[in-house]
């Protein structure tokens, strides 16, 4: 029993030696002995015999039950046709440079010239001048008209486009206007010159901002002066600052400022004389493609005195733009000044004080057009002016003038009936006539009996035709007619003057590639009337001369 246990340990012991001695460092693996080889079946395939179905010949018989319809359109539809292309009619920038001189029986010499350098990119300078001298048959029936000008326009990368010009005019009259014709004048009395220098300044944005927003604020001076012993002077000056703030395709607000100064450096015993004006134009707009509505009101100061101005303006047209309503109750400012009123009448006196006009108006009317050629518009309005300017003869304040020269007075309040109309057929550049004719009725005036030296009645047409297209040959009419104003005699008493029919014509012609021939009559009937009292026209003038064009157009 002993000897087997004994037995036993000894073989535990060995086997426990021989399993600690092992290398542990060989790899295991395990090897698979097998000689089964696995093999899928083989599948079984589904064969398809496709059998389509046969057509059913048979027509079905379908039966409706619509009720009868009775409908009466008045509307056509219209007929389709081609239109031709309409090409664009805006031409490229192109500098040009032109001489138009003349003489005649009355007029010796006329120049007219003009001259453009620059692109349309970048910018564009430009001088023009003109000089007319003109003699008459009657004593001291003579003048010289003189004005030239530079203007340039600088674009820059900013999309800003800056505008000045500086002007210089010369408008020399002689008074020969006096009656009887038997007084006797020195040639200095007679003489009346005016000079003006101007200078503008102007800044625009081409593209609206971020935030919609385009403005161009402009500034103007001027100085304008005569030629007499006790010479007047006069400074205008004229800010404005205008902003329009985009509220969309269809909304716009406008917001203005401007400041109009004169200063009046008048002759004694009149003092000198600040005549200024400022008001405010905020203004709410809608714009769409048939509809142009304008809503506000101005808040002015005339010296210092207040006025609230009305600005409503409407204007309604049909889709096809061929048919317009104009509406509108609006408030205004003529500016009395020196200059102003000498560009209305060179033969005035000194003006002894200034007066600004206030101008309120209510209107109404239509515009349209009956074809592509033929447009017309037509306009009522019932106006009233506060310190309308009215010119009369001197003979009631300059003792021995002869009435040579018209003082100015003003209508406290004038009311007046107006009815404008226009009428144009265009067809390409072959033929052009157009025709306008302004009539106005003055009434309940609180100053004066009548509206001295204001025109009832105006008409004026123009034609301008190529009888052969092919041809560089134009004739040209005009046509200007007027009824007379009312003027005051030295006595004080009124009358009418004398109405005036004015047929003017000419042709212009292509004598060589850059130069053109042109001769032009007026007064054909040779009529000498007279726009202002004692003041008749040259009567019957020709005129002709030569165009030479430097650009080889």
């Amino acid at each position: 029993m002993y000897k087997k246990s004994f037995f036993l340990l000894v073989v535990l012991s060995g086997l426990a030696v021989s399993l600690y001695a092992q290398d542990t460092t060989k790899r295991r693996t395990i090897e698979i002995t097998s000689s089964f080889k696995p093999v899928l079946r083989e599948a079984v395939k589904i064969n398809f015999n496709a059998a389509p179905p046969q057509a059913d010949t048979s027509k079905p018989r379908l039966n409706y039950n619509i009720p009868a319809q009775f409908l009466f359109l008045t509307y056509q539809p219209g007929e389709m046709r081609p239109v031709a292309f309409q090409g664009d009619t805006m031409k490229p920038w192109e500098n040009y440079q032109y001489i138009k001189i003349g003489v005649g029986n009355v007029h010796f010499p006329f120049v007219q010239t003009g001259f453009t350098f620059g692109d349309e990119k970048t910018g564009q300078f430009n001088i023009f001048a003109n000089h007319l001298s003109s003699k008459g048959d009657l004593p001291s029936q003579k003048s010289s008209l003189t004005d030239v000008k530079i203007m340039g326009t600088v674009k820059t990368a900013g999309k800003l486009e800056w505008t000045g010009s500086l002007g210089f005019k010369s408008d020399n009259y002689h008074l020969y206007g006096y009656r009887p014709d038997t007084l006797k004048f020195n040639e200095d009395d007679l003489k009346q010159f005016f000079q003006t220098y101007e200078g503008r300044l102007s800044l625009r944005n081409m593209e609206p901002t971020e935030y919609g927003l385009t403005y161009h604020p402009n500034i103007k001076v001027s100085v304008f002066t005569d030629n007499h012993s006790s010479k007047a002077s006069e400074a205008n000056s004229v800010l404005n600052l205008p902003l329009e703030i985009s509220l969309g395709k269809q909304y716009a607000f406008n917001l203005g400022f401007t400041a109009d100064l004169t200063n009046y450096r008048a002759v004694a015993p009149f003092p000198n004389q600040n005549n200024n004006v400022f008001f405010v134009t905020p203004a709410f707009m809608v714009k769409t493609s048939n509809i142009n509505l304008q809503a506000s009101v101005m808040p002015s100061w005339d010296n210092s005195q207040f006025h609230l101005l009305p600005n409503f303006t409407a204007d309604i047209s049909t889709s096809d733009q061929r048919f317009g309503l104009q509406l509108g109750f609006i408030g205004y400012y003529d500016k009395g000044s020196y200059q102003r009123y000498e560009s209305i009448n060179p033969w005035l006196a000194q003006p002894g004080f200034l007066l600004n006009t206030r101008v309120q108006e209510v209107y109404g009317g239509f515009k349209g057009s009956l074809d592509k050629h033929f447009s017309y518009s037509t306009k009522i309005g019932f106006n009233t002016y506060k310190n309308m300017p009215l010119f009369v003869n001197d003979t009631m304040t300059a003792s021995g003038s002869g009435g040579k020269q018209f003082d100015v007075l003003y209508e406290s309040s004038l009311e007046t009936l107006q009815v404008h109309g226009e009428l144009s057929y265009i067809q390409g550049e072959d033929f052009t006539a157009t025709a306008s004719l302004n009539y106005t009725n003055f009434h309940k005036l609180h100053t004066e009996p009548k509206a001295w030296g204001l025109l009832p009645l105006e008409f004026n047409t123009n034609i301008k035709w190529r009888p052969i297209p092919a041809k560089e040959f134009w004739v040209k009419a005009d046509l200007f007619a007027f009824d007379g104003a009312q003027y005051r005699a030295s006595d004080g008493t009124a009358f009418k003057g004398d109405g005036a029919f004015d047929l003017n014509a000419g042709v212009e012609f292509r004598v060589y590639r850059w130069i053109k021939g042109w001769v032009q009559m007026n007064d054909l009937f040779n009529k000498k009337y007279e726009r202002w009292h004692q003041y008749p026209v040259y009567g019957f003038n020709f005129l002709g001369g030569i165009i030479i064009s430097f650009s080889g157009k």
